[in-house]
Formats: C-alpha cells, structure tokens, sequence
C-alpha cells in the first residue's frame, strides 16, 4: 500500500512539473497565431479567436528589420561547428587520459574537474578582450572559438573511456591494429550514445547562448536567433507579440529536433556514464 502511494505521488509530482513546463511553450505557440489587438485583450484565453499565420508569414518573408533565416542560419552554423570541433578534441583528450601513458595525468584530470568550479563570467572579460586584439569581434570565428573545448566534455568521455573493457583493445592490437585504428573503429563506436549527449548538449549550448553573441557581434547580419529576438523584442515587435511568439517558436524547432532525434541516444549516454 505504501509502495502505491508513493508511485502515486511521484506519478503528480511528475504531471506538475510536466505542466510547469509545457503551460509556458503551449501560451507561446497560441499567441503565434493570434493578432495583436486579440493577444493584448485582458483576460486568459488559451486559444485564438481568429486562428491567424499572418505573423509566421511576416516573419519568413524575410523582411530587413527581421532577418531570421539569416539569425538561424547563423545559429545553425555556428553550432554544428562548434559541436564538431568539441566531440573531435574532446573524444582525442578523454581517451588519452585514460588510456595513454601521458606525463602529469593527474595533475590534468585535476585541472579539467577544478575548471568546471570556474564560472564563464569570470572568463567573460579576458576572453572578449583576446578577441578584440586580434580583430575577431563580428565574425563567425568569435562565435566559435570560445566553444572549441570544454572540461564537461572531457570529464563526460573520461568517465566513459575508464570503464571501456581493455580486453577489446587488446584483441584489435592482436589483429595488428594501431592505436588510432583501436580509437576509431572499436573504441568510438561504442560511445556512440556518450557521444550523442555530448553532442545535445553541446549544441543546445551554443545554439541558445545570448550574452556573448551580443556582446562580440554589432553587424545584423552576423546576429544569432537569440540576440535576435532580445533585439526585437526591445524593437518593433514590443507593441506586437504574435509575431514576437512566432519568432520565438521558430526559433525553438533545431533544438527540439535535435533532442527528439537522440532522446535515446542521450538517456543511454547519461546512464552509461553514471551521470545524472
């Protein structure tokens, strides 16, 4: 009886919460299709009177004050990037520690896990003057390089890496496999799921990263979606929030895909990790 109750209440604690959720993304997608006189009516009305796609047309017609196949494109860009250059230095770092024979390991291992205590606001000054001094600020490169490694991701991979059986090693090598052989075609394969979440999580990152894209980037076009919407929510959109709510609904549809596409993937690689 008592195991029954407390599924039961976890079972509306998760419905709560579910809702918490769900209730704000569900008032944004109504509104989108709402006009603006009907959207600043007083009063809670869940659905659009006249059900209209006016604010999606004008968003997507791609008008000069709202470019924002260019903020998403940007947004994309930028993320895929900086999604492939962390997987690609962070799988190399992970596997080296954990597998190689390399000078000063745990002093390394000590310094990724005490730089995850470190907060990126702290970084924030140094790193925006670095760019400046080089001529980096408003290009696609200062919106990419501050992501190129991370100590989460290398930490994440480490754990994973240390607990992968050296008996398959071992029987590639017998093979007459190399080490970059052994760390492609045996030991990245099955990581595959811890790859996968490292990727979400990377890319979700980026993608809805606000502060440093509008501190480094002045020119329009090189805006990402979220300094978009910052930018016209203070603009032309304050007196219209359907297409306010439209733009903020398009702006949502990569990182949800993303996230439905390797929800499997991404549950498998957290249990396999022993992260929670």
């Amino acid at each position: 009886m008592e195991n029954k109750m407390l599924k039961l209440i976890i079972v509306i604690v998760a419905i709560i919460v579910g809702l918490i959720f769900i209730v704000p993304i569900f008032w944004m997608l109504a509104t989108s299709f709402k006009t603006d006189q009907e959207a600043f009516t007083a009063g809670v009305k869940w659905f659009p009177k006249v059900f209209t796609l006016e604010n999606y047309q004008y968003i997507l017609e791609g008008n000069t004050d709202t470019p924002v196949l260019k903020w998403m494109g940007n947004s994309i860009f930028v993320g895929i990037v900086g999604t492939l250059i962390v997987l690609f230095v962070d799988t190399l770092a992970a596997y080296g520690l954990a597998r190689l024979d390399v000078p000063f390991k745990k002093t390394l291992i000590s310094i990724f896990i005490g730089s995850l205590t470190i907060p990126w606001v702290i970084t924030f000054l140094p790193l925006y003057m670095e760019f400046s001094t080089l001529g980096l600020l408003d290009t696609y490169a200062v919106l990419i390089l501050p992501y190129s490694a991370n100590a989460f991701g290398v930490f994440l991979l480490y754990q994973y890496f240390r607990g992968f059986p050296k008996e398959l090693e071992e029987a590639a090598f017998l093979d007459g496999a190399n080490k970059w052989q052994v760390f492609v075609k045996v030991v990245l394969p099955s990581a595959r799921p811890v790859i996968w979440t490292l990727a979400i999580y990377t890319f979700m990152s980026i993608y809805n990263d606000f502060l440093w894209p509008l501190v480094t980037t002045n020119s329009p076009e090189m805006r990402t979606i979220t300094t978009g919407i910052a930018i016209m929510q203070q603009g032309s959109f304050v007196s219209s929030p359907g297409r306010l709510m439209a733009l903020t609904s398009i702006a949502t549809i990569p990182a949800v895909l993303l996230f439905i596409i390797g929800q499997r993937s991404f549950i498998k690689g957290v249990n396999q990790t022993g992260i929670k």
